[in-house]
C-alpha cells in the first residue's frame, strides 16, 4: 500500500470518526466524575493514550496522576512533560513506590525533558484524595498494582472509601495475541498482575468494587491508516502521542501499539464500550486471574468492539481540541 493511499484512505476514516454525528452513549459516567490515575507510563505506549483520553474528555475531574512500577521518579517526570506539551499543567503528580524493572523504558529521552523534583507520595496522595471526597474517587489503575497496594497496607479502612477501581489486568479465557480470528491459546497470566501477585492479591480482596479490562477485551490494534489519521492532526495532543509512538516503536522494533490501557479509561467515561458481567475472580501465587464459584465482587468486560471503541476514542481527543490550542 502507497503512502497515497494510505493518506487517501485516512481521510475517509477522519471524517467517519470526527464529523459524524455523535450517537448518545446508552449508559454514561457522572458529569465530572472524580478521577486519579495509576499508570507505568514510558515502557509500553498505551499508557500515554490512556492518559490523552482522560485529559480530552468533559466527563472528567482528573484529581492526579500516580506513577507505578520501575523508575517512577522518571515516570513522573515523562507525564509533566506530557501534561505541559499538550495544554494540561498543573495536574498534580505523585510518585509510587521504586521497583526493580526489567523492562525497556523506551520513551526514557522523552521523560528526561520533563523537570526533574521531589515528587509527592503516591500512597498519600491516593489515601488524601479519598479522605476529602469519600465515596466519590474512581481509581483507575493500568500498571502493576504496587502503589496501589501500598495505599491498601498504609491505610485500609479509607482505601475502602473509594467508590471503585477500575483496572487494566488479568486474563479470563483469552492471552496474549488471542484476537479472535484464529483458535485462542487460553489464559495466561497477565503483565499487571504477575508483575507483583501479593500487590495484585491485595487489591482483589481490599473490600473495593472492581471493575476488570482483560486480555479478553483490551487487545486494540492501532493500525496504520488509524495512526495517520492522529498523527497528522497536528494538535498537542497528536504531536505528543506522535513524538512518543516515534520513541516507542523504534526502542522496541514495533509500528502497531496495541491500546490496552486505554480501554480502562474508555470504559469509565462511557460503560458501553466494554458490558461487564459479575464473576468471582481469584488469583493465585502465578498471577493467574481465575474466575471461580464465590460471591460475585468482581465486573469483568469479556469481549469490546474495536470499531466502537475507535469512534469513541478519536471523537474524545480530536473532537474537543482545536488545532493549536492549549486548555
Amino acid at each position: 500500500m502507497t503512502l497515497a493511499t494510505v493518506k487517501s484512505i485516512a481521510a475517509v476514516v477522519l471524517a467517519l470518526f470526527v464529523l459524524a454525528p455523535k450517537v448518545p452513549a446508552q449508559t454514561t459516567a457522572p458529569a465530572s466524575e472524580k478521577i486519579i490515575l495509576d499508570t507505568d507510563i514510558g515502557d509500553d505506549i498505551d499508557d500515554a493514550f490512556a492518559l490523552a483520553l482522560l485529559l480530552h474528555s468533559p466527563r472528567v475531574q482528573l484529581l492526579g496522576i500516580t506513577t507505578a512500577w520501575g523508575d517512577t521518579d522518571l515516570r513522573a517526570r515523562l507525564v509533566e512533560r506530557f501534561l505541559h506539551d499538550t495544554g494540561y499543567a498543573g495536574i498534580p503528580i505523585a510518585a509510587g513506590p521504586a521497583t526493580k524493572s526489567t523492562n525497556n523504558f523506551s520513551q526514557h529521552r522523552y521523560a528526561e525533558g520533563g523537570a526533574p523534583q521531589h515528587w509527592p507520595d503516591a500512597a498519600d496522595f491516593i489515601l488524601d484524595q479519598i479522605r476529602r471526597y469519600p465515596g466519590e474517587v474512581t481509581l483507575i489503575s493500568i500498571a502493576p498494582f504496587t502503589t496501589v497496594a501500598a495505599a491498601i497496607h498504609k491505610d485500609p479502612a479509607t482505601f475502602r472509601r473509594l467508590r471503585s477501581v477500575v483496572i487494566m489486568g488479568g486474563s479470563i479465557h483469552r492471552g496474549y495475541g488471542d484476537l479472535g480470528y484464529l483458535p485462542d491459546h487460553g489464559p495466561q497470566p497477565e503483565y499487571n498482575v504477575y508483575s507483583d501477585v501479593a500487590a495484585s492479591q491485595a487489591l482483589f480482596t481490599a473490600g473495593v468494587p472492581i471493575t476488570m479490562m482483560p486480555l479478553d477485551s483490551t487487545q486494540l490494534k492501532l493500525d496504520e491508516v488509524l495512526r495517520t489519521v492522529l498523527f497528522s492532526q497536528g494538535t498537542r495532543t497528536s504531536d505528543a502521542l506522535t513524538l512518543l509512538y516515534q520513541q516507542w516503536a523504534a526502542a522496541t522494533g514495533n509500528v502497531t501499539p496495541t491500546l490496552f490501557d486505554a480501554m480502562a479509561t474508555a470504559y469509565v467515561l462511557d460503560p458501553s464500550l466494554c458490558p461487564t458481567q459479575a464473576m468471582h475472580i481469584r488469583i493465585d501465587d502465578r498471577g493467574n486471574t481465575i474466575a471461580e464459584p464465590g460471591v460475585p465482587y468482581d465486573n469483568v468486560c469479556l469481549n469490546s468492539d474495536s470499531d466502537h471503541f475507535f469512534h469513541f476514542y478519536f471523537r474524545t481527543v480530536l473532537g474537543t481540541e482545536s488545532k493549536g490550542s492549549a486548555h
